[in-house]
């Protein structure tokens, strides 16, 4: 339990939109009693241009929780394509947050033999542990990278063994269960310039969820969840003492729920598949909802996940957590508004076109 937030910290991405301007760290007023309330009231531009900020993770969370000495006072900014790591002071002055490191991608390539870092999970052992999509020259590689909480240092790579999962992306931990699960999005060298259908049907993307032993850091299991599914984000429950949870795969526009069997070992099946729509005016005659990001409401009511190419938000109530039922949905954008290029011949969930949504 804490105070509602009064700022955020977006990334936002100039990559591949043909302006080169470094990427930045935009700082947004969320207070509705400020007079800038949802307004951009700082801007930080990182030194690099192309880096393509991803996902962002915390120096400290509820991981430390009792340790009076932990402070969430750095953002650590890991970036898809240069394989750099960015730490952010947020803790100085939170509405104009300041460079505070950079951790170079020959560091990362020479110390861990990864690149393609995607996300950050601070660890209650008072180290940072970030996923990777592959290794150096771009192969598919799920390995993590270990970073030093204080000096924010590279110590090494958290796996250990000879064997290693063939791709990564998202990472989930859960130490009472010890238990920590990734997932596999695709071959960086493929992916990192976009969508390719002629990738589809060649081993280019993911379709496992891979379980490691959270105390000897080794690779135990893979799940099958299809062909070409590429399993993106991945949440545990919060309820520190559950056994199961939730995972997008994006292409294959389903969410499997992962769970602990009588065995002691780990299964996934699929609780909700949300249907393509058959369109003309787009690059294929089947528009899946593509979903990428997913979270778990705090006290593990509801499931929220975006279906990016649909363009909408969706609310799932998830008291069973085997038969999840959709309660909210919310159109922001997307590829199928009314007006748009693409026209819808066939939906079997929509009567019609969206509206278009517009920021007044």
């Amino acid at each position: 339990k804490g105070p509602r937030e009064e700022i955020v910290y977006v990334p936002c991405i100039y990559r591949n939109t043909g302006r080169q301007k470094p990427d930045f760290l935009a700082t947004v007023d969320v207070n509705p009693e400020s007079p800038r309330y949802c307004q951009v009231i700082h801007r930080l531009a990182m030194p690099n241009v192309g880096d393509e900020l991803h996902h962002s993770g915390w120096n400290a969370c509820s991981s430390c929780f009792g340790d009076a000495t932990k402070k969430r006072n750095r953002l650590i900014l890991p970036s898809l394509i240069s394989s750099r790591v960015y730490v952010v002071d947020v803790g100085t002055d939170p509405r104009a947050p300041r460079l505070f490191k950079v951790i170079n991608s020959e560091d990362v390539f020479w110390k861990c033999n990864l690149g393609y870092p995607h996300t950050s999970h601070c660890l209650g052992s008072g180290e940072i542990m970030i996923s990777t999509l592959g290794d150096p020259a771009g192969s598919g590689k799920g390995g993590f990278i270990l970073l030093d909480a204080e000096t924010f240092e590279i110590k090494g790579n958290w796996e250990k063994g000879d064997k290693i999962p063939p791709m990564g992306y998202d990472f989930w931990y859960q130490p009472r269960h010890n238990v920590l699960i990734s997932t596999e999005w695709g071959i960086p060298k493929c992916l990192g310039y976009g969508f390719d259908p002629r990738d589809l049907k060649k081993g280019r993307y993911g379709r496992r969820l891979n379980v490691w032993d959270w105390t000897t850091h080794t690779y135990v299991q893979a799940i099958d969840v299809g062909e070409d599914a590429a399993p993106l984000e991945i949440r545990f429950l919060h309820d520190p003492a559950a056994a199961e949870g939730f995972v997008g795969c994006t292409i294959s526009s389903a969410i499997h729920r992962f769970y602990k069997t009588e065995r002691g070992d780990w299964a996934a099946e699929k609780v909700i598949q949300v249907p393509s729509k058959k369109v003309e005016g787009w690059l294929l005659p089947d528009m899946p909802g593509f979903i990428t990001d997913i979270l778990i409401s705090l006290d593990d009511r509801f499931l929220y996940f975006s279906n990016w190419l649909h363009g909408d938000i969706r609310q799932y109530d998830i008291s069973d957590t085997r038969r999840p039922r959709l309660v909210g949905q919310v159109f922001v954008g997307g590829s199928i508004a009314e007006g748009g290029p693409v026209t819808v011949r066939g939906d079997e969930e929509l009567q019609r076109q969206p509206d278009p949504f517009v920021i007044k």
